[in-house]
């Protein structure tokens, strides 16, 4: 502050800049601005992934700034650090503050400016640079161990370093350092600043006010707390309670769409404020098995007062945040560290010797938690956690008791389910009706079909179990062909041509493929891509807006296309295939078309879930499941199909039992079940 009260201008270039760190320069403000003291300042932007990647591809570089300047100020004006920003907005108006921001560009790739400098001159010429370790922010300024090295222009040896930096800052200010860019500050967020400086047009602090202390505000995420608008169910309160009765160990097993992730983060908000009480720091781990769930989850922290870590790709990008932040909680300085990886990442060896060595509390959230149970996963799982929350919608793993056991042995017992009849029920998802489509295989298809399933009745003759195939035996393989021809059915097509040309003025419409091609003969090619056939149909024949969406479209991308259907005049289908599955958060689908016959519990009840979430003027969803059956008459062993058939049937009538139209799906399945002698299902 002495320094402000004597300077005439102040350069700063700095790895991160918020405004509330002019509130900690308050009380020198006044006397600098009063004597027409200039500020110029060069920060990094906060640019998130889907930033970074736009700058990347070759879009608009100031329109991606400001974008990301925008959204930390909207961040800022949730807090109370208004003041603070309104002293930014008043000091801009008058001509006091510049402000330009910078960011690494090399190689294509796109990386964040972390120098610190300053300068600071007076009305004689004599001047005071300095460079350290300590960010522009409340953390560095105030609460961190920092190092700062200071040159006084008037000390013999000092001048030379002191006037070196202030060339360094200039060459930046000019945008002429190599692998920079340098670019102004954005017109929209300079508005809104001289905006919200003209309407809080409270008087600086005056330098008589310096021996009371003012309060310290800011926008840096110090505590996890349940945001006030967010309105907590009372299942969700319900389980919370019974995690916490378990001391902080349990599963919840909860169906998709009733807001597992807000649950969790209640739970992890009511654990972080105990820990605050005893003044002891909480390490929050949050493990998802893709990046784009990553994505949401940080999302969804930050909406709960804290900025994670996102735990993906190259660890040169997260593994100094990560040290960072668990050295400022080993000294008291953080109360709180989130950590966001995905499960390759969380288990790989760099990660892994991080979390050997946390001894503060740590907790471990495990979304879709059943992914964990593989033996590379679950060996990885942290022995030092005290707290640990696994959500899944179906926590017991297809075909693996193994690893079911592993996941319960760890996590601790379901402490809470809701089901899918009780979320409807509670209003935690939306109604829908279920409406089947027999669909009868061509001669093509039919002898296929009867080979495989020839095939099949001699592995069970032979002793194979068809109720626990291994997927990866021989019968898991019969199966999987058998399933493929069956997804894969030509007829499907023509229904679905239909279906869609019925609903042709209809938004949110998600069509689900069956996977790869369909099966052929032993010698013959492959047959053609149902993805490919339905993309053909939709957008081709029928002319309606529509993209593919699938495992190998750019995360980049696939919120660009999510944003694109939920905009609800842009595109009219998605077609997936491998994909929108696993927590990915659509909530405006409306219209399910299921091609894919997965007799896989968990892949159904997921897209089913995709299609019940909650959404503003959705009453409820319509999905249409196109079963494909062989023709009556057709030669294969009755007693194996019989059994092939009930498992297929039992996904229809989990379907159906809770639809609107229960009645109508038992008619249309009727003859199929007398067929079968399955008329009990």
């Amino acid at each position: 502050m002495q320094a402000f009260s004597v300077a005439t201008s102040y350069s700063r270039a700095v790895g991160y800049f918020t405004s509330t760190s002019l509130a900690l320069f308050a009380r020198g403000i006044e006397s600098f601005a009063e004597r027409g003291g200039t500020m110029r300042l060069i920060a990094s932007p906060y640019l998130n992934e889907d930033d970074i990647i736009d700058i990347e591809r070759g879009y608009d570089v100031r329109a991606v700034i400001a974008r990301a300047t925008e959204r930390v100020l909207e961040a800022e004006e949730r807090e109370p650090v208004l003041d603070g920003l309104g002293v930014v907005g008043r000091l801009i108006a008058k001509g006091r503050l510049d402000i330009k921001l910078a960011f690494v560009e090399q190689g294509g790739r796109v990386g964040v400016y972390h120098e610190k400098l300053g300068i600071f001159r007076d009305s004689l010429g004599d001047l005071v640079g300095f460079t350290g370790s300590s960010n522009e922010t409340l953390g560095g300024l105030a609460a961190n161990f920092e190092s700062v090295e200071v040159y006084r222009g008037w000390v013999p040896g000092d001048g030379v370093r002191a006037l070196r930096l202030e060339q360094d800052f200039e060459e930046l200010w000019a945008n002429q350092t190599p692998k920079l860019s340098v670019e102004e500050f954005p017109d929209v967020a300079h508005e809104r600043l001289i905006k919200l400086g003209e309407e809080r047009e409270a008087p600086l602090p005056r330098q008589d006010d310096a021996l009371e202390p003012a309060p310290i505000v800011t926008s840096e995420p110090t505590q996890l707390v349940i945001p006030r608008w967010l309105t907590v169910r009372r299942y969700q309160r319900e389980a919370v309670e019974e995690w916490l009765r378990q001391r902080g160990r349990g599963i919840l097993k909860m169906a998709t769409g009733t807001g597992k992730t807000k649950t969790a983060m209640i739970a992890a908000a009511q654990l972080a404020r105990v820990l605050r009480q005893r003044e002891e720091p909480l390490v929050l781990l949050i493990l998802a098995p893709l990046q784009h769930l990553v994505d949401q989850w940080i999302v969804e922290v930050e909406d709960f007062g804290v900025r994670p870590i996102p735990v993906y790709e190259s660890s040169q990008k997260w593994l100094p945040l990560v040290e960072e932040q668990l050295h400022e909680a080993r000294l008291g300085q953080r109360a709180i560290v989130a950590i966001v990886a995905t499960n390759a990442s969380f288990a790989g060896e760099k990660f892994q010797s991080i979390l050997s060595r946390i001894s503060q509390p740590l907790m471990v959230i495990a979304d879709e938690a059943h992914n964990l149970g593989s033996s590379t996963f679950r060996s990885a799982l942290p022995s030092n956690a005290t707290y640990r929350l696994a959500l899944s919608a179906t926590p017991e793993r297809w075909f693996d008791d193994e690893g079911t056991d592993a996941l319960v042995s760890y996590f601790g017992p379901t402490v809470f389910e809701l089901a899918l009849s009780d979320a409807i029920q509670r209003g935690a998802l939306c109604r829908y009706t279920y409406t089947p489509r027999l669909v009868e295989l061509n001669a093509a298809e039919t002898s296929f079909y009867v080979e495989l399933s020839t095939q099949i009745a001699a592995r069970m003759a032979a002793g194979d179990d068809l109720t626990n195939a291994d997927p990866t035996s021989p019968l898991g393989f019969l199966l999987r062909q058998r399933a493929g021809v069956l997804g894969h059915a030509d007829g499907k097509l023509a229904i679905l041509r239909d279906d869609l040309e019925t609903r042709s003025d209809s938004w949110f419409q998600l069509v689900y493929c069956a996977e790869g091609t369909r099966p052929s003969p032993p010698g013959e090619p492959r047959g053609p891509n149902q993805l490919r056939d339905v993309m053909h149909v939709v957008g081709n024949e029928l002319h309606l807006a529509a993209h593919s969406y699938v495992s190998e479209t750019p995360r980049s991308q696939r919120k660009m296309l999510l944003r694109r259907f939920g905009t609800g005049d842009d595109l009219r289908v998605l077609v997936a295939m491998r994909c929108l599955d696993e927590g990915v958060d659509i909530p405006d689908a409306r219209t399910g078309y299921l091609l894919a016959s997965s007799s896989n519990p968990r892949q159904f009840i997921q897209r089913r879930g995709r299609l019940l979430r909650q959404a503003e003027g959705k009453e409820r969803a319509e999905i249409l499941d196109y079963l494909a059956v062989p023709p009556a008459g057709t030669p294969i062993n009755f007693e194996i199909e019989r059994n092939l058939l009930a498992r297929e049937l039992e996904r229809a009538n989990e379907f159906g039992k809770l639809s609107e139209n229960y009645e109508a799906t038992l008619e249309v399945l009727r003859p199929l079940k007398q067929r079968f002698q399955l008329t009990h299902l």
